[in-house]
């Protein structure tokens, strides 16, 4: 207490001999101005530190509002889709052809190699799309989310699979909610199968690969002997839910002659990997959305055929006639009566609506014969094509054809036709 007084007396005396006042009448007027110039301090720190709050938080939701403004673009990558041109401007990559250069490119490479070394192919190919609806499916790392890009590019590979492979047929498994469920028949319809997928995306729960596995060998296994079993398993989850041991489930998909074969959205996982090992089939894990596409779209040729499954035999088909337009019959197919169109088969009469497809009534393979043409180039490949350049010497240029075969032009001037 003395010394706190003797520190108050010390400040009163230092003010009266700055002021000129007496020490102790003034004494209570310079401590109240004291105390005065004192809160003015405090409340222009409080001020002060109040504003650069303000600026800190103006900052943080200018920086919060960059962040979110600059993600969009480096999620796209715009940049990366624009070139210089000769006159200097910059214009958009076509990201499409070139992409779609590439694959047919790949195919290319992959029918000469096995035209060269006389590789057996599957053409008639039962194989079911897997997709994974759990609840890794709504991340938002592939854009806008892991469903919706999955979606994008099965449509692609469902279209690409049938063009590719007139005579196959395809069926759609979702897993979710630890549960596998067949969302279509297996069938030849590309529309049909694109529109039941597109209608049935949502995600919630586990993913449970026994289930699905077990799921499709009940219906894979009822086949004949020459269609090609096949399951592609566009999974996002990284672990799986079994009720009870899927090693056993995978030997019996073995011994079903069944490939499997998994694209990976988040990591590679062992269990898939054993699987796709033990049935032949391959396991691959996508890096990005392009590149998920690359690998699901090369599952649309057919594969060669493993020795232990590729067995030779004669297969009845019918090549039905397309009916009047305005016959009135029901389809044994959707069981519903339809005006016009449609296919009569050849053995039993019944009504189909599209090509190729099984008779519900006799069984009996149906297929046009544009569809059994289209499935010989597996068989047959073309020779991989070679390119002349637009600069030839004079003297090879009188050996090579002056003129391209398909379109006439001359190769000499354009440089930008193919020849054998």
């Amino acid at each position: 207490i003395g010394e706190g007084k003797s520190r108050s007396f010390f400040w009163r005396s230092y003010a009266a001999c700055l002021t000129g006042w007496p020490p102790m009448s003034g004494s209570v007027e310079v401590q109240r101005r004291f105390d005065l110039a004192g809160m003015g301090e405090e409340s222009t720190r409080r001020r002060r530190r109040g504003g650069e709050e303000d600026d800190e938080e103006e900052e943080d939701e200018d920086e919060r509002g960059m962040e979110a403004w600059e993600r969009a673009y480096a999620d796209e990558r715009s940049w990366e889709d624009l070139q210089e041109d000769e006159s200097g401007l910059l214009r958009p990559i076509d990201t499409k052809t070139l992409v779609h250069a590439q694959y047919r490119r790949r195919l290319l490479q992959k029918s000469a190699a096995s035209a060269a070394s006389r590789i057996q192919k599957g053409l008639i190919r039962y194989l079911y799309l897997v997709v994974d609806l759990s609840r890794a499916a709504s991340e938002t790392d592939y854009r806008p989310s892991r469903m919706v890009a999955v979606a994008k590019c099965a449509e692609a590979f469902i279209r690409e699979f049938f063009d590719q492979n007139p005579l196959s047929h395809i069926g759609l498994v979702t897993i979710k909610d630890g549960v596998a469920h067949r969302l279509t028949d297996i069938g030849g319809s590309p529309e049909s199968q694109i529109k039941a997928l597109m209608g049935k995306l949502e995600c919630s729960g586990d993913a449970s690969l026994q289930n699905a596995l077990e799921l499709i060998h009940g219906y894979l296994s009822q086949i004949p002997s020459y269609g090609h079993r096949e399951v592609l398993i566009l999974y996002s989850a990284r672990n799986t839910c079994d009720p009870g041991d899927i090693m056993e489930t995978i030997k019996n998909c073995k011994n079903a002659k069944i490939r499997c074969s998994v694209i990976g959205l988040s990591a590679e996982i062992f269990i898939c990997k054993h699987l796709c090992e033990e049935t032949g089939g391959s396991y691959t894990v996508a890096l990005d959305a392009s590149h998920f596409k690359e690998l699901l779209l090369e599952h649309a040729p057919p594969p060669p055929a493993i020795a232990e499954y590729a067995a030779a035999n004669l297969i009845k088909m019918g090549f039905p006639q397309r009916g009047a337009e305005g016959v009135i019959a029901i389809c044994s197919c959707h069981k519903d009566v339809k005006i016009g169109g449609g296919y009569t088969c050849p053995r039993c009469k019944a009504r189909v609506c599209e090509l190729p497809a099984e008779c519900r009534i006799c069984g009996l393979t149906l297929v046009s014969s544009p569809h059994l043409a289209r499935s010989y180039h597996h068989l047959f490949p073309v020779t991989p094509f070679n390119e002349v350049s637009s600069v030839v010497p004079f003297k090879l240029s009188q050996k090579l054809a002056q003129n391209c075969y398909g379109c006439q032009q001359s190769l000499l001037s354009h440089g930008k036709c193919i020849t054998y």
